[in-house]
């Protein structure tokens, strides 16, 4: 057999499969952006997941690719296991070949044949296939048309072809769905061919290589399985393992697939090259120069996964794939750290190394190379090693702690409360956790943390709500909607054809009452929820009640049902897509007719609310632009919300954005709402449309071959005559299937009202149109004017000016570059404010000291106490306090009283020392006597008191009455 590299094992395979017809199709994202039911994309089958569903269809009938793929998290789940032996991975390469309704399992059987035997040359006696065995419980016979197929056609030997159960060999896409029998394709590794016993033991010496899925049958939401009237084959084959096989290695990790990494972690580690050690049964971990081997296999694998991830969009954050990276890294540095000596971040530094074996096969990769994108991964892997660098401390300490409470208490177990505080406080995850514990031969109470995380949920769950709740897990079947009136929102004729309830299409009957229900139409103008846009609100109608023009539902009416013929229909709350489906979601009003399936309705959109929703729509694609045009090319679209109140844009971007990019910002679409620019659109070729120099497209979104493109001020007709024209950079140019308005101007104006951070790398903004931008405007410019005033002033008036103003900025939608000018300019106000008062206090002091000393000289005593009694010029109380401990401090033993007075209000600060409360002198008591000479009252302590009062008048009294007061009591 001739050795073979693995980037000639992954073309022949692609060449091999394009001489049958096969069209080679790229790999599509690791990241599935439009598939919410998957952390990440698992099997070569996902990018076809809506044909084999009945959804959707391809030019073509038969396709071959190698596809990205990461198993970690969700059903599919290989991360504990890598590192422990020869062939888990979390990031591989399917190789897969399909057929939607052509060929099938005479094709696909020899195909697999020829291309294994005859062009790898492998030994074909070393190779078993298997076959489904049947279920009588399913009423499944065997698959004997396979089994006699691998005897005819390649030619195996009986004792080659071996059953297999329903587990091994029947295969679901769900719990409903096409389903079908599988045949693999198993390689005997023992050294003398003596394996065929251990073909689906698990074994690493007898291994599948391939396997062929037959999908014949659809398992309906009743459990009962239907023969498909076509047929579809989809194949996988691991390339990691058949590489492996051709290049005579029994681990995946000895192959030259891992070479460039292992030799760039050596150099990077200055460890003993990559040896193969494998931990023996039943030890922890194994002795130090297995574990380093572990560390090899661990880290190789996961900086492939992280840098594919990246690349395709993913982020780490703390839910979901997300989190799932996070625990990748994070596992990845543990063992670098520990096993390898690598203290500081190195996962970026091993980037490059992938990058420049990877990107032949995976172009997407060179543009990370040549732009900025390859320095954004390296940047977030750097990121958050480095943070990981200090939770790692702090986590071990408090593990630390956990695992010795366990010990002196002899349970063994670290506490459920213990591991959750390590994951919730620290960001330990629970396997870090687990494998510390067994490190120390301990265990985790997983059930009381598993209970913690669960309330967590429930806590995180309960703090918000979905758009709608409305159960879109549909089983059955349903009819396709033509949308194509959704560009028009026009009044819309069409044919009831059904409703959804409770996850469940019901072709006949009557829509129910007085419950939430999804009318599904032949035809309709709403737009279902897709690409960021938020789905139509509006009224169906029977046709014999909606056929005038009043009760279509046009203008505000047709979304308020606020007149009495308005009301009667059906309300649709929301629109949502599925499939080819477009479904209203809503309820009957009382009083409405019966809504038969069948019937003739009459569709109508709210026109307010989609007019505003067009506006955030066209008003996006400005942003978009002006992002680009403000901050780079290397900005790239994450995800979009787009509703009736505002348009919510992820982009990525690794830092804040200044005010003056802000107001950049916002000027770029000013100017382009003001030009009034057309909007085009229209629908090309995809392989024509991103030729286009401007073109923007979401990262890593799956787009037909036939693409709607919307361009803001330049026809489409025009990008495509001359599609390299740098001048086209000036334009807004997109891939969208959105609503939109005519011209630029109908927008009317645009405010961005917050910018923030949701994740490493992407930064969110939120802006308004039309009335709510110019009000933001407004509101802005009204805010500002206050705040100019306010410098004007000064004291308790810019004081309580500068609080009417900040609680102004938190109720009011302003431009957030206003408010962020306001909040500096106040931030410095306020910091000139306090330096005032504390001067202002000071000097006011040394008046008050100054007039206390003059008392103190001419004050009378009496039984040794002296008695000094006054008015002292306006100052805080502070200042009197200490004007106050100076006169107990020099007297030697005083009865003291000073009077502070501003236009409307008097203060009073009474003081006793030790010689005065041994008379049954009290502060509080003279306090109380005097305050109410001054229209006030008090009290206090014996030793010093404090009052208050608003008759300024009455000082002259109230200082007669306390001199004679404390004569009386101290004589």
């Amino acid at each position: 057999m001739t050795l073979r590299t693995s980037t000639e094992i992954r073309q022949q395979f692609l060449d091999f499969f394009r001489s049958k017809q096969h069209e080679i199709v790229p790999s599509s994202s690791v990241v599935p952006h439009d598939d919410p039911t998957l952390l990440f994309t698992n099997a070569g089958m996902n990018q076809f997941k809506d044909v084999f569903l009945g959804t959707g269809s391809r030019a073509y009938t038969r396709a071959a690719d190698t596809q990205k793929c990461i198993r970690a998290g969700g059903k599919h789940n290989d991360l504990d296991d890598v590192g422990k032996d020869t062939y888990h991975h979390t990031f591989f390469e399917m190789l897969g070949n399909w057929s939607f309704g052509d060929y099938f399992k005479e094709e696909a059987i020899s195909w697999a044949w020829e291309l294994l035997t005859e062009v790898w040359g492998l030994e074909k006696d070393r190779l078993y296939a298997t076959f489904f065995e049947g279920d009588p419980s399913e009423d499944l016979a065997p698959d004997e048309e396979a089994r006699r197929l691998w005897a005819e056609k390649a030619g195996l030997d009986p004792s080659h072809i071996v059953p297999g159960n329903k587990k091994d060999n029947f295969w679901e896409m769900g719990d409903t769905g096409p389903c079908g029998p599988c045949s693999e394709i198993h390689i005997d590794l023992t050294p003398d061919k003596s394996g065929g016993h251990l073909v689906n033991q698990g074994d690493p010496r007898v291994i599948e290589i391939w396997n062929l899925v037959f999908i014949q049958y659809n398992r309906g939401s009743d459990g009962k399985l239907n023969l498909l009237p076509a047929k579809h084959v989809d194949t996988g084959m691991g390339f990691e393992r058949v590489t492996a096989v051709l290049q005579g290695k029994t681990s995946n990790y000895d192959s030259d697939v891992f070479a460039p990494l292992f030799d760039a972690i050596q150099k990077r580690s200055g460890a003993a090259p990559y040896g193969g050690r494998l931990p023996k049964s039943g030890e922890r971990g194994g002795d130090p120069e297995t574990l380093i081997d572990t560390s090899y296999r661990v880290i190789g694998d996961h900086v492939r996964t992280l840098t594919f991830a990246l690349t395709d969009g993913a982020v780490i954050s703390n839910e979901g794939r997300g989190y799932v990276l996070r625990r990748i890294l994070r596992r990845a540095v543990r063992y670098g750290r520990q096993y390898m000596g690598m203290t500081d971040p190195f996962l970026a530094d091993l980037v490059d190394a992938l990058v420049d074996q990877m990107e032949p096969a995976f172009p997407e990769l060179r543009a990370a190379r040549q732009g900025r994108n390859v320095e954004h991964v390296k940047d977030v892997l750097r990121e958050e090693e480095e943070s990981f660098g200090r939770t790692l401390d702090r986590g071990i300490k408090l593990f630390q702690e956990a695992a010795n409470v366990a010990v002196t208490h002899a349970s063994m177990k670290v506490s459920g409360e213990d591991a959750f505080r390590l994951h919730d406080t620290y960001g330990f995850p629970i396997d870090l956790t687990e494998l510390m514990a067994e490190e120390r031969g301990l265990t985790v109470d997983i059930g009381e943390y598993e209970r913690l995380m669960e309330e967590a949920r429930e806590r995180a769950r309960s703090g918000g709500t979905e758009r709608t709740g409305f159960d879109l897990n549909i089983v059955d079947p349903m009819p396709s909607t033509n949308d194509a009136p959704k560009y028009d929102a026009k009044p819309t004729e069409a044919k009831l054809l059904g409703f959804v309830q409770d996850g469940r299409f019901h072709a006949s009957g009557s829509v129910p009452r007085e419950t939430s229900v999804g009318l599904v139409l032949g035809r309709t103008p709403f737009y279902g929820e897709q690409g960021g846009q938020v789905g139509d609100r509006g009224w169906i109608r029977l046709a014999e009640t909606g056929v005038d023009g009043a009760d279509h539902g046009g203008g505000s009416g047709a979304g308020d049902g606020s007149s009495g013929g308005r009301k009667a229909g059906f309300r649709v709350h929301d629109t949502q897509r599925f499939g080819d489906t477009v479904i209203h979601i809503g309820e009957l009003e009382p009083g409405s007719l019966d809504f038969q399936v069948d019937a003739i309705v009459v569709a109508s959109v709210d026109e307010s609310g989609r007019a505003q929703i067009m506006r955030n729509h066209t008003t996006t694609h400005l942003l978009n632009w002006a992002l680009r045009d403000v901050l780079g090319d290397e900005i790239h679209q994450r995800g979009s919300l787009l509703d009736t109140e505002k348009t919510r844009f992820d982009f990525s971007h690794g830092k804040p954005i200044s005010t003056d990019e802000l107001v950049a910002i916002e000027t770029g679409v000013q100017k382009g709402i003001a030009a009034g620019l057309p909007v085009y659109a229209k629908e090309v070729p995809q392989a024509e449309a991103r030729e286009v120099h401007s073109l923007r497209a979401v990262f890593g979104e799956k787009y037909p071959d036939v693409v709607r493109v919307v361009s803001v001020g330049v026809p489409v007709e025009d990008l495509l005559a001359s599609p390299a024209d740098e001048k086209w950079m000036a334009y807004s140019v997109e891939f969208c299937g959105g609503t939109h308005l005519a011209t630029t101007a109908d927008a009317r104006s645009f405010a961005l009202l917050s910018e923030e951070g949701v994740a490493k790398g992407v930064r969110r903004v939120v802006g308004v149109t039309g009335d709510l931008a110019v009000n933001a405007h407004e509101a802005g410019k009204k805010l500002e004017a206050d705040l100019a005033a306010a410098r004007g002033i000064t004291g308790d008036a810019q004081k309580a000016s500068l609080q009417e103003i900040q609680t102004a900025l938190q109720e009011t939608a302003v431009p957030v570059y206003v408010k962020q000018r306001i909040l500096a300019e106040m931030t410095t106000l306020h910091k000139e404010l306090r330096k005032a008062e504390k001067a202002q206090a000071a000097e006011s002091g040394d008046a008050v000291m100054d007039v206390a000393a003059t008392l103190l000289g001419s004050a009378p005593s009496v039984s040794g106490v002296s008695i000094v009694v006054g008015q002292v010029p306006e100052a805080p109380v502070d200042a009197l306090r200490g004007a106050v401990d100076w006169i107990r401090d020099k007297s030697g033993g005083a009865a003291v009283l000073l009077l502070s007075a501003s236009e409307d209000k008097v203060t009073l600060l009474a003081a006793m020392s030790k010689g005065a409360l041994d008379k049954g002198v009290k502060a509080g008591d003279l306090i109380k006597e005097i305050a109410p000479l001054v229209g006030g009252r008090g009290g206090g302590r014996p030793d010093m008191a404090q009052g208050g009062g608003s008759d300024v008048s009455g000082i002259p009294g109230a200082i007669e009455r306390a001199k004679a007061w404390l004569s009386e009591r101290l004589g």
